[in-house]
């Protein structure tokens, strides 16, 4: 029973895809590099040989995975992983302090226009961020 303890990745064997999960990552001659069979993707190894790492332009966070023995595990990178929930709580905290202060200054007509504007203000950047998540 292989053990689920991360392993050294050898260069002269074929592993299955981590990105595509239907192609085979096969050695790329005299480089330190695979390359997947159904989504061309490149990946190199780094870290003396225990991380996968995907090569590419157009990803802004670099994406990792490490071996153990019978599939590929994710290496999280940390706050990017978590980036939208901790900007959600920041902006509820944010409308729970900025709202009732808006509604306390402002007179009675002019309240639905604050809350609207606070709403609009907090959407914005939420769209932001799952647009640069889109892929």
């Amino acid at each position: 029973m292989p053990t689920l303890k991360a392993q050294k990745i050898e260069l002269n064997q074929e592993y299955p895809s981590p990105c595509c999960r239907r192609g085979q990552l096969t050695p790329i001659t005299l480089t330190e590099a695979f390359g997947c069979n159904k989504c061309h993707q490149i990946f190199v190894v780094e870290q003396g040989g225990f991380v996968l790492e995907k090569l590419s332009t157009t990803y802004p966070y670099k994406r990792a995975w490490r071996w153990n023995g019978r599939q590929w595990v994710p290496i999280s990178s940390g706050l990017s992983e978590n980036y939208l929930p901790v900007l959600m709580g920041i902006m509820l905290v944010l409308m729970g302090i900025w709202v009732p202060l808006a509604l306390k200054a402002s007179p009675a007509s002019s309240t639905i226009l604050w809350v609207i504007m606070a709403l609009l203000l907090a959407i914005l950047p939420v769209l932001m961020v799952l647009m640069a998540y889109r892929r």
